[in-house]
């Protein structure tokens, strides 16, 4: 890093710090950190800066369709990722592919962050009955593929976004409990927690105010490790067909459409968006490793 860096960056004394640091103190880290920032650029601007609108039938002419890279339309436009069957821009198709992926994977990361913390917050707190009920309930869903969990729930509830993000949730939750009643335990036995409950403090401010804030470091990494776990899964439900709906624009909507067609020759309509979701599940599990390797000082060299 540069002095100017050096200088606006927040200090080590913090774990965004040190997260932060960790990742921009290793150039693989800080050049997957650039990608993912740039795709998550342009997933978010992709309503502005894609070249079309790959989901408005005005905009989209059929006699494009299946054009290789680089081909121009009938119109004028160039298409530097190709067409598929029906015309549509696969680089627009991707940036509006990729702003669905990343929010799913982001919102079930989220939600599941948050019921798990709390649920291994509890076990921790509270132990005896309640600990055992919890951790329980978790080695009960970490015995079952994610996938298959997620399969079946999706059988029971249907297609759409919200039904996906919920069966992400129900897979996900149980990897941050354990991780943050692992981390909990130990520091329940800590002198500040025995002096806040002598201060008379309530089970909800020492639970939030005095536990959660020393188990937080565990969570940053299992949130980001997870978030790039569930884009992959949902790629992998809407490609079985029971994620997302054709409606929707998807990473793996799109590679679903034009795996049929690869053996045609028309290897761009899959390769493209496949090397995409490959690229974002990729570097965030680079940076993820790395805040993993700043947070723990057992793994520092």
């Amino acid at each position: 890093m540069t002095l100017l860096a050096k200088k606006w960056l927040p200090g080590r004394d913090t774990t965004f710090g040190q997260a932060l640091h960790g990742v921009l103190d290793s150039r693989p880290a800080t050049l997957a950190a650039i990608i993912f920032l740039l795709l998550v650029l342009a997933a978010l601007l992709a309503p502005w800066i894609a070249p079309q609108n790959p989901y408005d039938l005005a905009a989209i002419t059929i006699l494009d369709g299946r054009m290789p890279p680089g081909s121009q339309g009938i119109y004028g436009d160039i298409y530097w990722a190709g067409t598929d069957a029906q015309g549509r821009d696969m680089l627009s198709a991707m940036m509006y592919g990729l702003r669905t992926s990343l929010s799913v994977g982001v919102l079930s990361g989220l939600f599941a962050m948050a019921v798990g913390t709390v649920l291994g917050l509890t076990a921790a707190y509270f132990g005896g009955r309640i600990d055992a009920l919890i951790m329980r309930l978790v080695d009960l869903m970490l015995g079952f593929p994610t996938i298959l969990v997620a399969l079946m729930m999706l059988a029971i509830l249907g297609q759409g976004v919200d039904k996906v993000i919920l069966a992400l949730v129900v897979v996900q939750w149980a990897y941050f409990a354990r991780a943050v009643r692992a981390t909990a335990v130990v520091e329940r036995r800590k002198e500040y927690m025995e002096a806040a409950l002598c201060l008379g403090l309530s089970h909800r401010r020492a639970l939030f105010s005095q536990l959660l804030p020393n188990c937080i470091p565990p969570v940053i990494v299992i949130a980001m490790i997870q978030t790039a776990n569930a884009i992959a899964a949902e790629a992998t439900l809407s490609f079985l067909g029971i994620g997302l709906p054709v409606t929707e624009p998807s990473l793996g909507l799109l590679i679903a459409n034009g795996y049929q067609q690869m053996l045609a020759g028309l290897y761009w309509i899959s390769v493209f968006p496949g090397v995409l979701l490959l690229t974002v599940v990729f570097t965030m599990n680079i940076v993820g490793d790395r805040v993993r390797e700043a947070l723990n000082p057992r793994l520092q060299k």
